[in-house]
């Protein structure tokens, strides 16, 4: 099945978007991965990905394009349309591409000249496979509760302590990794470092199964030795530029759950066209006509939220100020992830029995947007950030 691209003609995008949307769908509507393995899934993805030259959209160009990028910064819109255009044929593929530029993006935001040449063209071209590590045991959404510790060492750092619920655990080639400089500081007192896998003192062989299938690690940190080079941006400022990461991202992961509702909702369309019941087709049938008018409501107002925090980042970083737009990429994504729970739960629920056969379309999707409401900050944290905002305007 192959995404619809009409929403391309909405005043959010610039032709270089919706030719981007157009040959994007062209080329993964051909792609067929055994995504039974989902960490053998997730190389192959990245490595089609790097190939296919779609990954140049998660990194900048660069002076003279020596980075890797396809445009000279990152821009929020591309990677609504890939992650949007993705999603609708394979969360899997999704995941992949997104955790590149999560994973690299505090490189590209923070990083010096030569870890960004160490490190981006890499990822672009799909031979370094990218991870973010924030989140702990007892310190998801509460970040300041972090207890990995980086300590001096002479001029070189020690890190201590473990991380969970990391995407890309066990298969990645680094690992951004958020470690408190300073235990009493808060958040104030955290800082970034670059960790290679093969760094001794890593462990990342403890694997998590979760319900959707992704590769997922614990990391365990012990006396993990780093040369001051390896440091990520200014000393004990890794939360600002974490939640600077997550602000690129949070829009993109609105448009994977958006990719996601979209392809429940065309799969209700064809299911109800072709089911006969009663001597007519559901499709005839008034209440599925409500049903599928009340999805592709909320299909659109998740879409438009999206898009339209996209286009204020990509605006505010034209205009030079790089305004934050936390509020309203907060919107976006609790929208569009909830409404998209909302989508694909009707969508099962149309196709009966059928929507609970496992290898189903709308089965696999139920199961793959549940974690959209929880990771990148859970709903309730959208709506805090939100109401906060409401507060001070």
């Amino acid at each position: 099945m192959r995404s619809n691209t009409t929403h391309l003609a909405l005043p959010f995008f610039d032709d270089v978007h919706r030719a981007l949307g157009q040959q994007l769908a062209d080329w993964v509507s051909t792609q067929q991965v055994d995504e039974s393995d989902d960490r053998l899934a997730c190389k192959e993805w990245v490595r089609r990905l790097g190939a296919g030259q779609w990954l140049r959209y998660c990194v900048p160009a660069g002076p003279g394009g020596a980075l890797g990028g396809a445009l000279e910064k990152l821009d929020s819109r591309a990677l609504v349309i890939l992650r949007e255009t993705l999603a609708f044929h394979s969360p899997l593929a999704d995941f992949a591409f997104a955790m590149q530029g999560l994973g690299s993006g505090a490189i590209t935001l923070a990083g010096t000249p030569a870890q960004q040449a160490a490190y981006l063209p890499l990822v672009a071209r799909g031979e370094k496979i990218a991870a973010f590590a924030l989140s702990e045991p007892e310190a998801g959404s509460d970040v300041a509760a972090m207890k990995t510790a980086a300590s001096r060492t002479g001029d070189d750092w020690a890190i201590d302590g473990s991380k969970t619920w990391i995407s890309n655990g066990g298969i990645a080639d680094f690992y951004v990794t958020f470690t408190k400089t300073d235990a009493q500081a808060g958040t104030r007192g955290i800082t970034a470092f670059i960790v290679d896998a093969t760094n001794p003192g890593l462990d990342s062989s403890e694997h998590i199964a979760v319900m959707a299938p992704h590769p997922l690690a614990t990391l365990k940190f012990s006396n993990c030795r780093l040369p001051d080079s390896a440091r990520l941006g200014a000393l004990h400022g890794g939360f600002k530029l974490a939640m600077q990461t997550l602000d690129i991202f949070r829009a993109s992961v609105a448009a994977a759950a958006l990719g996601m509702a979209r392809r429940a909702l065309a799969e209700a369309v064809q299911f109800s066209k072709t089911r006969q019941m009663f001597g007519q087709t559901l499709a005839d049938f008034q209440l599925t006509q409500a049903k599928l008018g009340e999805m592709a409501a909320l299909v659109d107002a998740a879409a438009l939220l999206t898009y339209r925090a996209a286009w204020l980042r990509d605006e505010g970083e034209r205009q030079g100020g790089g305004a934050r737009v936390t509020a309203e990429a907060a919107m976006a994504k609790m929208s569009a992830t909830e409404n998209a729970q909302r989508v694909i739960d009707m969508a099962l629920q149309m196709h009966g029995g059928l929507g609970v056969k496992v290898g189903t379309k709308v089965e696999s999707l139920y199961r793959d947007i549940r974690s959209l409401r929880i990771y990148e900050g859970a709903t309730e944290v959208q709506q805090l950030i939100i109401g906060k905002a409401v507060l001070q305007s």
